[in-house]
């Protein structure tokens, strides 16, 4: 047997190939998200993240703890009177499970709406409970508008 053969071997026994049923999964709620979004179902949308009062979210210097002011600052946002929801893309997202329930996932959030296109990036925490992935913890930042 040849040296490469032999080390591409070793190599394979040492690090076996990573679980990819979590990247699934959290994939399929970060899709089912955006669809939400983009029916304008705001409450559907934070069903991705965990209904407590220990789910943080940062954004702008801003800290929200809790599930219902977490809910309640993107009603404020997104569906008082005169704002509107626009569409939502996440773009290179990076899903990396860090333990058998935990992972985190990091991309790039587009908003498009009728007179702006907010973009920025965001860092997940989630956490795997009995019934399913959700976020425990979203720190999402806006770029400068240029």
């Amino acid at each position: 047997m040849n040296m490469p053969m032999l080390v591409a071997l070793m190599g394979a026994s040492l690090f076996p190939a990573q679980d990819l049923k979590p990247v699934s999964e959290i994939r399929t709620l970060l899709d089912a998200q955006v669809k939400a979004w983009n029916q304008g179902d705001l409450d559907g949308f934070v069903s991705a993240y965990w209904n407590d009062d220990r789910v943080t979210f940062f954004s702008g210097g801003d800290v929200s703890k809790g599930f219902k002011p977490l809910r309640d600052r993107y009603f404020k946002r997104y569906k008082a009177e005169g704002k509107e929801m626009g569409q939502l893309a996440f773009e290179n997202l990076e899903i990396e499970p860090v333990g058998p329930d935990f992972a985190t996932a990091r991309g790039r959030f587009r908003l498009k709406m009728k007179e702006d296109q907010p973009t920025g990036l965001f860092t997940l925490w989630l956490r795997k409970f009995p019934d399913g992935w959700k976020i425990v913890h979203d720190h999402s930042s806006a770029a400068e508008k240029k």
